[in-house]
């Protein structure tokens, strides 16, 4: 081993150096950033996710409209039906790929508006529930708010 500030050599485990008095310690205990390093992941699954419930959301959209002549039998509601439908899954892909975006920009409400989706999505196995899981694990935790509101942009 070798002292940093004046190259001597150093025999054995020593607290300072003989030659110059620099001082040995225990290395600080390393940085976790828990957030930091699945910020990234988390935001590219949601809008993935979100962007994935976009399609049945338009093409129920426009199978409502376009779709006439193959429901011509169905009862009246079926419409209203299929186009509510329609609009719970075009809400919750745009909302989620704002959720997305906002946490790839670290915006402040982004957090927030993502552990609600999560909540949301735990109910839409296997690949809403797993998100789901995933996002709250990373920023649900005390912990988590302070290291996400430290790298925030307001």
């Amino acid at each position: 081993m070798f002292c940093d500030r004046c190259g001597a050599n150093l025999q054995g485990p020593v607290s300072f150096c003989p030659h110059c008095g620099r001082q040995f310690g225990l290395a600080p205990p390393p940085v976790v950033n828990r957030v930091n390093g699945h910020l990234r992941n988390v935001a590219v699954l949601w809008l993935a996710y979100s962007a994935l419930r976009l399609l049945p959301g338009l093409f129920l959209s426009s199978f409502s409209d376009w779709g006439r002549p193959f429901m011509d039998d169905a009862p009246f509601f079926v419409h209203g039906v299929v186009r509510a439908f329609a609009g719970v899954f075009l809400a919750t892909g745009v909302i989620g790929v704002i959720a997305g975006w906002g946490l790839y920009e670290r915006r402040s409400w982004a957090r927030i508006l993502a552990i609600v989706l999560a909540f949301i999505s735990l109910v839409h196995p296997p690949f809403g529930t797993a998100i789901g899981a995933y996002t709250l694990w990373v920023l649900l935790p005390a912990s988590s708010e302070a290291e996400y509101q430290r790298m925030a942009r307001a």
